[in-house]
């Protein structure tokens, strides 16, 4: 796959996703999830931190839940902020759990092939090592998402 036939599909994938849920939300501004997850915001997704130390709590306009299976059935994308070892479980239970799946996003450094199978095999997109907040400036511009 070229360049730009990856930068096509990553910039699909950010222009019609609509709900995210964000597994690893941090509390702390200085985290990098906590960082995405207002740059999402401010973009125009609507993103809800997975946490169960949080849950419960609101945070970027929404209700943190405490496990993948906790979110929305509209969700059509998880961004993972967890180690690759943590991954797989996270990716079996959304695919059970959420019925307009369409990406599984994984963060920086994070890849898991098990659970790139598991989904690709279920016709999801498995997005690695990349971080939606660096893609969107990149592929979109400045601009907020206009649905």
């Amino acid at each position: 796959m070229t360049q730009t036939d990856i930068d096509s599909r990553l910039k699909q994938i950010l222009t019609t996703t609509r709900v995210i849920g964000l597994v690893g939300l941090s509390h702390k501004p200085e985290r990098a999830s906590h960082r995405v997850a207002g740059f999402l915001t401010r973009k125009g997704y609507r993103v809800i931190g997975v946490n169960p130390g949080l849950a419960g709590q609101e945070m970027f306009g929404e209700t943190v839940v405490a496990k993948v299976s906790d979110l929305p059935a509209e969700t059509d994308m998880i961004d993972l902020f967890r180690r690759a070892e943590t991954i797989e479980p996270i990716v079996d239970e959304a695919l059970e759990a959420l019925p307009n799946l369409r990406t599984v996003w994984m963060q920086l450094e994070i890849f898991n092939a098990a659970a790139r199978t598991k989904a690709e095999a279920r016709g999801i997109e498995v997005v690695e090592d990349r971080c939606p907040a660096i893609e969107y400036p990149r592929l979109i511009g400045d601009g907020v998402l206009v649905g």
